[in-house]
């Protein structure tokens, strides 16, 4: 499977050139005057490791000067903050520098200002007969996958894969993925700050004269937002029936859209940046691995498998070790959404 990697020198402007000299060398299947929709992630409000502006621009740029008419979107979140809607979303965007103005091309939330811009699309996997996904999906000519890759605190990384599946799926899909994911408490970790009560977008936790919190799992819809952002790190994930089951839906749905776009898709990876968790919480997330530079293949399983042999499977397993990331990869084999 192709591979196309360049690296950097270590400044910004040495990371830029990287990148624009693997656009350079890139083949696409785009033709003059299409809509092409680059798919990133914009970063949560006050998230501080989110991908700079600057390098989507230098996709847009590389677009336009082939005449392409590129837009950049992103899809609404479940969790309380600063995507969970549309506006708030295109807000985030806004405050995170992802604006037309600088960008030169729209922003768009690809689920509709009311996620109902959406479409269910076949699948036919185990745990999916069809995915609900962003109707840009049959809507837009092309793709441009441009995803930041790190750790992630359920998928183990996050890359093309999750970029593809999170990222295209609407907000009933997300949480058809996340229903495995329930908070369980170390009460000898937890102080008892409420910041669990405070992040829950559904009231699913509380706290009763200052006890220690409680977890309502019927109301809770996984969206680990919770463990995520919990100082003390007293909560860790609650699998369901199977720990693997979050990675597997994670496949089978970046499977279905993948069949849907793959002839139409051109994937980046920036390993750049690379963090513990993902760009979806807000602060400074601890760096785990140096810079590596930009990679791009044809098949999203073969370039996260890369990204993965490049930042070190070690790195990344320390990152959460509770997790057998490989899952996604041995699943991906058994449902014949590999590279092979």
């Amino acid at each position: 499977m192709d591979i196309r990697f360049s690296g950097y020198d270590g400044t910004q402007q040495g990371t830029i050139s990287s990148l624009k000299s693997l656009l350079a060398s890139l083949d696409h299947p785009f033709t003059r005057g299409s809509s092409v929709g680059i798919k990133l992630h914009w970063g949560e409000r006050g998230n501080m490791s989110f991908l700079d502006p600057v390098y989507a621009r230098e996709v847009v740029r590389w677009l336009l000067s082939q005449e392409i008419k590129p837009f950049i979107f992103d899809t609404s979140v479940l969790y309380s903050g600063g995507r969970r809607t549309g506006k708030d979303s295109l807000e985030t965007a806004v405050q995170n520098g992802y604006t037309e103005e600088y960008l030169e091309c729209p922003v768009l939330i690809a689920d509709g200002m009311d996620g109902r811009d959406i479409i269910d699309i076949p699948a036919g996997y185990k745990h999916f007969k069809t995915v609900q996904v962003t109707a840009l999906v049959e809507k837009t000519d092309g793709f441009v996958i441009f995803s930041h890759f790190k750790a992630h605190l359920a998928s183990g990384f996050g890359g093309a894969i999750k970029n593809i599946s999170m990222g295209f799926a609407s907000r009933a899909q997300k949480q058809r993925m996340h229903s495995d994911v329930k908070p369980i408490l170390s009460q000898k970790k937890c102080t008892r700050c409420g910041v669990c009560v405070e992040v829950c977008p559904t009231g699913a936790a509380s706290m009763i004269n200052g006890e220690y919190p409680n977890y309502d799992l019927d109301l809770c819809i996984g969206c680990a937002q919770c463990i995520a952002q919990c100082p003390e790190m007293a909560l860790r994930i609650l699998w369901g029936a199977d720990h693997a089951a979050f990675q597997e839906k994670l496949i089978e749905t970046a499977a279905a859209v993948w069949k849907a776009i793959s002839k139409k898709t051109v994937l980046i990876n920036a390993l750049i940046k690379i963090t513990a968790e993902c760009d979806c919480l807000p602060g400074n997330i601890d760096i785990i691995a140096p810079d590596v530079g930009f990679l791009s293949g044809t098949h999203p399983m073969a370039l996260d498998a890369d990204s993965v042999s490049r930042v070190g499977a070690d790195i990344i397993t320390k990152a959460h070790s509770y997790l057998s990331w490989q899952r996604q990869f041995s699943y991906a084999e058994e449902i014949g959404f590999d590279a092979k």
